[in-house]
């Protein structure tokens, strides 16, 4: 199947893969200056992109570091026409980084965050994947930095409760995305708190 660029569409292999540290630290690296800014809104609150891309500066209340997500994913099994509105925590470092982007963009209370849409995000991602030398490329999306602090989540010991209150899924989809604390090493732990901040840390 094609894209109207005439290039193929590409399918992921393995829909569980997520970033280990060291690689989302080699690609953010690898990214343009409004692509790390869509990774990192990503990587920091684990929103579906669409919800990110909708967020507006007054939905963050930076006092209290926390984010409102209004526009969510509508969950058709439980009859929902619009998503559940969610609020989430923020880190105090990607709170500061929101205030300051902010600030320097002149950004109103009704503005967006001027994060790239899904399809340019997934090549910017992309792209940056195989300029960092990840061998597989391909099973790298937005959808995988959601994932991504899922796991990391979980490997830093958070409540099974917390996260599917934070990501929006019930239980059975954070079982099925469990992966094991014990593939991670101590350091690799502490790389996570580098990226995400003191999130979810009491």
């Amino acid at each position: 199947m094609m894209r109207k660029d005439g290039k193929p569409y590409t399918t992921k292999e393995n829909k569980h893969r997520f970033f280990f540290p060291q690689e989302f630290m080699s690609v953010y690296e690898a990214m343009k200056k409004k692509q790390k800014h869509t990774a990192k809104f990503l990587i920091n609150t684990g929103a579906r992109i669409n919800e990110a891309r909708n967020v507006k500066v007054e939905d963050i209340d930076f006092t209290n570091k926390r984010m409102t997500l209004k526009v969510t994913k509508a969950k058709a099994r439980k009859g929902e026409s619009v998503g559940r509105v969610r609020i989430i925590p923020i880190s105090y470092q990607f709170s500061k980084y929101l205030r300051t982007y902010t600030l320097e963009n002149g950004l109103l209370r009704e503005d967006n965050f001027n994060l790239l849409s899904t399809p340019g995000f997934n090549m910017a991602l992309k792209a940056a994947c195989m300029k960092a030398e990840i061998k597989d490329w391909r099973n790298f999306s937005a959808h995988t930095l959601r994932k991504t602090l899922e796991v990391w989540l979980m490997a830093l010991g958070i409540d099974s409760l917390k996260l599917t209150a934070h990501l929006g899924h019930d239980i059975r989809t954070a079982a099925h995305h469990y992966v094991s604390p014990d593939v991670f090493s101590a350091q690799e732990r502490r790389e996570m708190r580098m990226i995400i901040g003191d999130l979810y840390d009491a």
